[in-house]
């Protein structure tokens, strides 16, 4: 993918009928820090689709906490997602999601886990937010 590359969108999930707002559950911090789709350059991301826009969340090298918790790395205020519910653990070649014994389940592609590898382009649940995991050269 490069920079003029178009990012795929995140699809709704099948039967939602109310109007949901993702990038609206992102902590301020979290939501000043991530940088416009159309920003784009080489690395890993977590992209999050709202009805008007797109933010891409930079991965480092650290392992990511995804969580409503204030200690949450990637911060959701969404009830739906548990205060610690996965970790994003970037690998070498690609990252792995796991489940951090959420209320909700972790799921990846429409399927629970408790543990994935990722690939690009991979949707990732939380609650009722979707993100999609990017792996941009």
């Amino acid at each position: 993918m490069t920079s003029t590359t178009t990012l795929p969108t995140v699809p709704a999930p099948a039967g939602v009928t109310e109007r949901f707002d993702p990038i609206a559950c992102l902590d301020e911090r979290v939501r000043h820090s991530a940088a416009p789709a159309r920003a784009l350059t080489g690395g890993r991301y977590i992209q999050v689709c709202g009805p008007e826009r797109e933010l891409l969340i930079p991965l480092g090298t650290e392992p990511l906490h995804i969580g409503r918790g204030l200690a949450a790395e990637l911060r959701l205020d969404e009830m739906s997602v548990s205060r610690r519910h996965a970790i994003l653990v970037p690998r070498p070649n690609g990252a792995r999601i796991l489940d951090d014994r959420s209320s909700n389940g972790t799921f990846v592609n429409g399927r629970a886990v408790q543990q994935a590898e990722l690939s690009d382009g991979d949707l990732i649940a939380v609650g009722r937010v979707l993100l999609r995991y990017l792996e941009v050269s």
